[in-house]
């Protein structure tokens, strides 16, 4: 029978704190058939005499055959596995929102009328969709604001309006999610939708900036393009759809 592999782990496990990629590392040691020295370190006397001795600035760190491999994603690119970069941009919380949102919006659909083929399903997929958004950027409006004038047009003349944005559009998305207050939601969504689509039309094709989009918040690294055009147009949409629904045009 082979001997089975064995890893050294030295991790800070102490009593108000337990390093989670510590964790990760043990688990992912594990995953990959290693027998692990779980070494703890306790105390931060004890954690900083490690970092001094091996000459490292972070821990977790890991040894195999008496190879210092490093930290979590040291460990992953050793056993090559994909480590994510902090600098790329990516459609991914994009694509997470609108997938989250229409599985919210045809589940809806199909208790409510026993099928997802109605047009509320369309309606709930678009508001959703909008108070998800509006939900990331609410959680630092300040480092919204500061992504969002960077290319929208208004927000760039006017700086309260960025500010403003995520709140209008979570109000317009709850009132039309219950078609509630049509007079108001359907005004605010003609409005910051077709202002979002000609600034990121001409920030995108006409100008052929290559910014980042402050559309899901402003930690994201979600590239302006066809995807913050298509949610604005998705917004003017809705809102002409509800405008033709309610006869007010």
């Amino acid at each position: 029978m082979a001997e089975r592999k064995t890893a050294r782990l030295h991790r800070m496990v102490m009593d108000k704190h337990v390093c989670p990629y510590g964790i990760k590392s043990k688990w992912l040691l594990e995953s990959e058939g290693y027998a692990v020295e779980d070494h703890h370190l306790t105390t931060r006397e004890e954690t900083d005499a490690f970092k001094a001795k091996h000459d490292v600035k972070t821990t977790p760190q890991t040894f195999i055959g008496g190879e210092r491999i490093g930290g979590y994603e040291a460990l992953r690119r050793y056993f090559d596995r994909k480590v994510k970069d902090n600098d790329k941009t990516s459609y991914q919380p994009v694509i997470a929102v609108f997938a989250v949102a229409l599985a919210l919006a045809v589940s809806l659909a199909t208790w409510s009328f026993g099928t997802p083929l109605v047009a509320r399903t369309a309606e709930w997929f678009v508001a959703f969709s909008m108070a998800m958004l509006a939900m990331l950027k609410l959680q630092d409006v300040e480092q919204f604001s500061s992504m969002f004038v960077g290319y929208d047009l208004l927000g760039r003349r006017w700086v309260p309006y960025a500010y403003a944005y995520p709140f209008l559009e979570a109000a317009a998305a709850v009132l039309m999610a219950g078609h509630l207050l049509p007079w108001l939601s359907i005004p605010i969504a003609l409005i910051i939708g077709t202002i979002g689509a000609v600034s990121v039309f001409y920030a995108v094709y006409v100008q052929k900036r290559e910014i980042k989009c402050a559309c899901v918040g402003g930690g994201s690294n979600v590239p302006l393009g066809f995807v913050s055009l298509s949610e604005n147009l998705a917004m003017m949409g809705m809102g002409l759809w509800m405008l033709a629904r309610y006869g007010l045009a």
